[in-house]
């Protein structure tokens, strides 16, 4: 578990008292003990208020707060309060405040406007963090440490210049192999002296939109600012390490998050921990996939879900409130997808600024006779009844799905083939396919152990690493199934083409090689054709966006194209290897086709459902602790849905009713299955 001093699934939140004064707060432990909330996030963003000039620390506002919420039964995760530096810091050192995308120099204001390579930022956050650890390393509310809040955003100021310069001497080594790296030759940009290496900024090779005229310096820019942030994180959290031991460190994920590889991060972070924020018509399966995905960090941990609205966001186009249930169902979804905490932003919502119209626990009606405050204390009852049962419980997966940051960023600074690739969409059609068939699945690393999976799945592996290939055709000649698509095996990690033909080093594992790579504009389709039946593919299924023109070179074909110039060539490959096998598919199918594919690869390896004939719309996933499985079941729809659970008695955890066979879920309702004894 997290911390032994609160043994239960966490609930709560961020709490910002420092806004408030002493009526508030002692309207907020009243409704805080009616709700069940047991853990408060404080101190986010009081920088200003911990430190009013260089000198000066002034901690008695926090005290009174932790000494308040122990004596109230509130268990603390204390951030070291640097999300935002105070207006003196930027005044007095203006290294402090970063530089835009393009060129300018912001002024304070804001979050997120500290440079990360500023030596100002780096000394005064060290030492906040240092401070806030010797003086609460003891303290009994006490529970977990939680460095600044939800970093990103890039600088491109001078610091940042020389440290790039720096960080790629580091990598690289020499000159000569940075100019072989990002091909430099090309429109004659070599450099001969490293302080000729400018920022890839809108005032040089960038364009808005991930545009780039030199793929190579703006992904290792991204790598770069990526280690940056990280090593901000790093310092605080090592000053944190000098006072308190053993309290763990995390800092709050973003889900899809493009800018940082959180794969690197999870690296260094005691437990992963995440912000869920997903829209109205966000699909439950991508939440789903990213609830996974924070899951996948590290290798199948539980994690933290640390913030969702209890109701609505402030900042998207369209700021719906959750209708009656959703919360709820869609808080047991973190939880049956590893999440060991179901906590809020916010406790008490703001009376200013741009946080005023996001959702929290405490309205501005500031009492408990509110919709949302009700479901809220249901959730809370539920979860003090449920206590232990479920945490450290983890997900046995016999399918990974491989997500990778670096290849996103180098798919997406690509100058071609369409505008309409999207990789985070791409590995969703793969991850809801098996969704919606009930069938679990693990996001994991380029880097993971393959051998645990009986099927592993790498969506447009656009980017080849070294070591990448190799391994793959060493867990698919061992007996494992790899499946790859179009787009893949084009470049290595420097964004240099792999010539011989694509898909470059995975050639040889699947049997194939593309000559060329159609693309068609959004709304033109051509079509997927079976040979013969596979599993439950027959027939023709809609194809769109890129279209690989293969030959078999050993592979098997499945499937070819029906119309356009390269009708009868291969859409779909089969190649056997070694005692495995290695499926390409050559164009982005349809949903009809992946999941008819993806049943098929998984009954021919033995993968099955949780549940047989999952109805649309209902989800499925399942935890397993010391020999007890938990089998969540959990409905999205309006209406209640009858979903059949298999031969075995099953005991709801949540209302204690016994299901035999098929239970009859209510409309956003949950059932926490356990075989019943």
């Amino acid at each position: 578990m997290i911390n032994d001093k609160l043994p239960k699934i966490w609930y709560g939140g961020d709490y910002n008292p420092e806004q408030w004064g002493p009526e508030e707060w002692k309207e907020d432990q009243r409704m805080f003990k009616l709700a069940g909330i047991d853990v408060a996030t404080i101190n986010v963003f009081s920088w200003a208020l911990n430190q009013p000039d260089e000198d000066t620390y002034d901690f008695g506002w926090l005290d009174e707060t932790m000494d308040r919420l122990h004596k109230d039964g509130v268990g603390v995760v204390l951030a070291t309060s640097t999300g935002a530096h105070p207006a003196w810091m930027a005044k007095r050192h203006p290294d402090v405040t970063r530089v835009d995308f393009y060129g300018r120099k912001r002024k304070f204001g804001g979050r997120h406007n500290s440079c990360p390579n500023s030596p100002t930022y780096r000394k005064y956050s060290r030492l906040m963090a240092g401070k806030l650890a010797e003086r609460y390393k003891d303290h009994p509310a006490l529970l977990l440490w939680h460095v600044s809040n939800e970093y990103g955003g890039f600088c491109y100021c001078d610091n940042c210049a020389t440290e790039f310069r720096v960080w790629l001497q580091k990598r690289y080594g020499s000159l000569d192999a940075v100019n072989e790296a990002w091909n430099t030759r090309f429109w004659g940009h070599t450099f001969y002296d490293w302080d000729e290496i400018v920022l890839p900024d809108g005032l040089s090779e960038e364009g808005e939109g991930n545009v780039s005229a030199f793929q190579g310096i703006s992904l290792d820019y991204r790598r770069f600012m990526s280690d940056s942030l990280l090593e901000c994180y790093n310092i605080e959290a090592e000053a944190i390490r000098e006072h308190s031991k053993d309290v763990p460190i995390t800092t709050n994920l973003m889900g899809l998050f493009p800018l940082l590889n959180y794969f690197d991060w999870a690296k260094h972070m005691d437990i992963v921990s995440w912000d869920n924020y997903p829209s109205l018509t966000t699909p439950v399966s991508e939440t789903a996939m990213t609830h996974d995905l924070m899951r996948g960090l590290k290798h199948g941990a539980p994690f933290m879900l640390m913030e969702q609205t209890p109701s609505q966001q402030n900042w998207q186009a369209y700021n719906s409130l959750k209708r009656p249930g959703v919360m709820r169902l869609w808080s047991y979804q973190a939880v049956a997808r590893g999440a060991d905490t179901v906590m809020f932003f916010q406790m008490r919502r703001s009376k200013g600024a741009c946080e005023k119209f996001h959702g929290a626990v405490i309205e501005h009606s500031g009492h408990e006779n509110t919709r949302v405050f009700r479901e809220v204390a249901q959730l809370g009852e539920e979860l003090g009844r449920l206590g232990d049962t479920l945490l450290d419980a983890v997900t046995e997966a016999k399918v990974g799905i491989v997500y990778d940051w670096e290849n996103r960023w180098a798919m997406e600074l690509s100058s071609g083939p369409t505008v309409e690739l999207n990789y985070v969409r791409e590995v969703h059609k793969f991850y809801d396919a098996l969704f919606k068939q009930g069938i679990e699945a693990d996001m994991i690393s380029a880097q993971a152990d393959f051998s645990k999976y009986d099927i592993v799945i790498a969506p447009v592996m656009y980017m080849v690493k070294p070591g990448f290939a190799e391994k793959s055709e060493a867990y698919t000649a061992a007996g494992g199934t790899f499946i790859t698509t179009f787009f893949s095996g084009i470049v290595n990690e420097t964004d240099l083409v792999t010539l011989g033909g694509y898909p470059g080093e995975l050639r040889n594992l699947l049997g194939i090689w593309a000559e060329e790579i159609d693309a068609l504009p959004l709304g033109q389709y051509n079509e997927i054709v079976m040979k013969q039946p596979y599993g439950k593919l027959t027939g023709s299924y809609k194809c769109e966006m890129l279209f690989d023109l293969i030959h078999a070179e050993g592979a098997e074909v499945l499937a070819e194209y029906g119309s356009d110039f390269y009708k009868g060539m291969p859409a779909l490959t089969v190649n056997r290897f070694g005692e495995g096998k290695a499926y390409y598919v050559a164009t982005s199918a349809d949903s009809d086709f992946m999941e008819g594919f993806l049943g098929a690869v998984c009954a021919e390896k033995g993968v099955q459902p949780l549940v047989p004939e999952l109805p649309a719309g209902v989800e499925v996933a399942r935890r397993v602790k010391e020999g007890r499985s938990f089998l969540f079941v959990l409905n999205h729809n309006a209406e209640s849905a009858t979903v059949r659970t298999g031969d075995v008695k099953r005991r709801d955890l949540l209302s204690g009713v016994t299901v035999d066979g098929a239970a009859e879920v209510p409309g956003r309702g949950v059932l926490i299955l356990e075989e019943a004894e």
